[in-house]
């Protein structure tokens, strides 16, 4: 089983920047297509973003294009989200998930406990 493990929430201003990683317990995830989705209070888990396993693909949700970008460094196992110009409507918990298939699909089988992202005004 794999478990991914989330870092790099906190607390920042309206225009801030937090960046966080996700990596998994235990085994490498290099297969993995990856992504990051999060859940505000009162509402439902949403998605944010997505990168394949060689990084070459990258899917984003309209409300975060072009203020947030997900990466990943396979040699450290590691994938990231550097979010930028954060809002307000930013703030939510975000959790990072993994796919046993190689390319951005639908189907996601791993997920972190989550981490605070907290954007205050």
């Amino acid at each position: 089983q794999v478990q991914l493990v989330e870092s790099g929430g906190g607390l920042v201003q309206a225009g801030g920047s937090l960046r966080l990683s996700c990596a998994p317990s235990g085994r490498t995830f290099v297969r993995f297509a990856m992504g990051w989705f999060r859940q505000a209070p009162g509402k439902e888990r949403g998605f944010v973003a997505a990168i394949s396993w060689r990084g070459g693909s990258t899917n984003y949700a309209d409300s975060v294009k072009g203020r947030f970008t997900i990466s990943r460094d396979n040699a450290k196992n590691t994938v990231y989200l550097q979010m930028n110009s954060l809002k307000p409507e930013d703030t939510a918990v975000y959790y990072c998930a993994g796919s046993k298939v190689t390319v951005i699909n639908d189907q996601w089988d791993y997920w972190g406990q989550g981490t605070q992202v907290t954007v205050s005004s």
